[in-house]
């Protein structure tokens, strides 16, 4: 992918204090050094090997073309600041070999789920937007690894995928295809993209245990395999796949893919959640762990390799739940066809902000001062204090319930009501 880095005038001395690969290569040693120490030699150096060797890798700069250029102003005490990053997460209905076991054989390669993972430049903040779809958008005209080109045209988001697929023949037409749909309608460079399967999702939340999170009702979805009572559950690799997957059944919802969509942001703030709780991001052997599941059935653009995805989860281990923010790209039912969506004007500002690394939806408002406490007279000699006078007792306010898919929330924030 197209680099962004911004070249700015330094004396001699701070070039070399500052280089960025300098940065890059001691970083490197220092995780080389602490797996060294916590596996040995030889064990390092398998995990690094099976690590680097469950991913599969495809080059797509050239089918992508060159990312809308973003205009930054550099830090003046810190030239080198870290640069923001922006990889597009794409779940891959594939249903050959294991996933159609899982998932029932397909034929072809479809893409229902698309979230754009915004990290900040201080890697203090993760925004996770959730693209439907059904939204109807402008998909460029895209050229296959084998050579074909598409025509442009207007359609349903999800069609730019299937397109690079059946057209091209393979993952890195289908992705290019995507990423230039994503970036020709918000303005937001791609820096990487991910593709998951059914089989990498489910050995991912095995890896951590399981995650918790309420059912406020009862789900049974014949078509996605999902059979959960109320309450607070953990749920297994299989059943947190048949709840992301579900979109039809008692319980479930409208059966829209909107709706989906908020369980699924609710199941992945609970993995963000269970990996914070459980440290895993500075616990080398859990995060080992970790990455082996994560990387087995991942297929990733030739720049996101191992030691990029492992040093900026290193700069990321300071992260807590309340800086990662899940939200959907504000929609509307579309004016040609109700079953579809179409991006509102929000969504423009939306978009704005990602590309120029400010928080998605605007700045948080300041507090307002606090007034200092009224004082009351203290009571005149002789009279009498009433048995029940006093302050009452002062009741906790509940925390509000965000409706996951349609507000913005975090990882902190509560998304549901279990019954009691």
């Amino acid at each position: 992918m197209t680099s962004r880095h911004v070249a700015v005038p330094r004396p001699r001395a701070a070039r070399h204090a500052r280089n960025p690969r300098t940065h890059r290569v001691l970083r490197g040693v220092a995780l080389t050094t602490v797996a060294l120490l916590a596996f040995g030699v030889a064990g390092a150096a398998a995990a690094f090997t099976r690590l680097q060797g469950n991913m599969d890798r495809v080059d797509i700069s050239a089918l992508v073309g060159p990312t809308p250029q973003v205009t930054r102003t550099p830090d003046p005490d810190d030239p080198n600041k870290g640069l923001p990053v922006n990889i597009l997460v794409l779940g891959s209905d594939q249903r050959d070999g294991v996933n159609a076991e899982i998932g029932g054989s397909v034929a072809g390669m479809r893409s229902d789920t698309t979230i754009l993972v915004h990290i900040s430049a201080d890697r203090q903040r993760v925004e996770a937007i959730s693209i439907p779809r059904d939204s109807l958008v402008d998909i460029p005209s895209c050229t296959m690894s084998n050579g074909k080109t598409s025509r442009a045209t207007h359609g349903m988001f999800n069609t730019a995928f299937a397109t690079g697929w059946d057209m091209g023949g393979d993952m890195a037409s289908a992705a290019a295809c995507t990423i230039r749909t994503v970036q020709e309608n918000t303005g937001v460079p791609i820096d990487h993209f991910v593709v998951v399967d059914f089989a990498g999702f489910q050995n991912m939340i095995n890896a951590i245990g399981g995650v918790d999170i309420c059912i406020p009702n009862a789900m049974t979805s014949k078509d996605a395999g999902l059979n959960v009572q109320a309450g607070q559950q953990r749920l297994d690799g299989a059943t947190a796949l048949a709840f992301a997957r579900a979109r039809k059944g008692k319980g479930v919802g409208d059966g829209s893919d909107t709706n989906r969509i908020g369980n699924q942001q609710r199941l992945v703030a609970a993995m963000a959640t269970e990996v914070l709780s459980k440290n895993v991001l500075s616990d080398l052997g859990q995060l080992v762990s970790f990455l082996d599941a994560a990387t087995s059935s991942l297929t990733t653009d030739s720049g996101l390799s191992l030691t990029a995805m492992t040093g900026l989860t290193y700069n990321m281990r300071s992260i807590r739940g309340g800086n990662i923010t899940f939200m959907t790209v504000p929609w509307a039912p579309a004016k040609s066809d109700p079953n579809r969506v179409e991006w509102t004007s929000e969504a423009d500002t939306l978009w704005e902000n990602v590309a120029a690394d400010r928080p998605a939806l605007g700045e948080p408002e300041t507090p307002a001062t606090p007034t200092a406490p009224t004082t009351t007279a203290p009571p005149a000699a002789g009279a009498t204090t009433p048995p029940d006078a006093g302050a009452a007792p002062v009741q906790p306010t509940p925390a509000p319930t965000k409706h996951a898919g349609r507000e913005a929330f975090t990882a902190e924030d509560t998304t549901a009501v279990c019954p009691a």
